[in-house]
């Protein structure tokens, strides 16, 4: 007789959403991320939700300027797990080029985005997804005030 399936005492909430490789895509998905988080009982105004929504900013932004292939869309992924303290942040395009960390100067407007996800994510990284292209994700802390 197989053992009764027990439910974990701190549930994992997940959301998934595929959005237009366009700049009105990427603020649509940082939008969304930020109205998700606060049902998830971290509201506008905490660190965990001002940070993670900055980093769904900062990749979708990406997968907008840097990971756009014609007529493809791009995908967000979020998972708050209040067990491991964490919420893990997945965007997936379908361009083959890797993310670059530049080290911009003082005076160019852009290439900060990944500095700032490494500053604000306790790990960040890129992995292979099934067909072309590749999956950007970042995990950021639940933290104290959030809770």
């Amino acid at each position: 007789m197989p053992a009764p399936r027990t439910q974990s005492a701190t549930p994992v909430h997940t959301f998934a959403q595929r959005f237009s490789a366009t700049r009105r895509g990427a603020r649509l998905a940082r939008l969304l991320a930020a109205h998700q988080l606060t049902e998830w009982g971290h509201p506008y105004g905490t660190e965990a939700h001002d940070t993670v929504v900055l980093v769904v900013a900062e990749l979708a932004a990406n997968a907008v300027l840097h990971g756009r292939v014609p007529g493809r869309d791009f995908a967000l992924s979020l998972s708050c797990d209040a067990g491991r303290g964490i919420v893990r942040i997945e965007v997936t395009d379908t361009h083959p080029a890797l993310p670059a960390h530049r080290a911009p100067g003082p005076d160019e407007d852009g290439g900060r985005g990944l500095v700032l996800v490494g500053a604000l994510a306790t790990d960040w990284g890129v992995r292979d997804r099934l067909g072309p292209g590749k999956t950007v994700w970042a995990e950021c802390d639940l933290l104290p005030d959030a809770q």
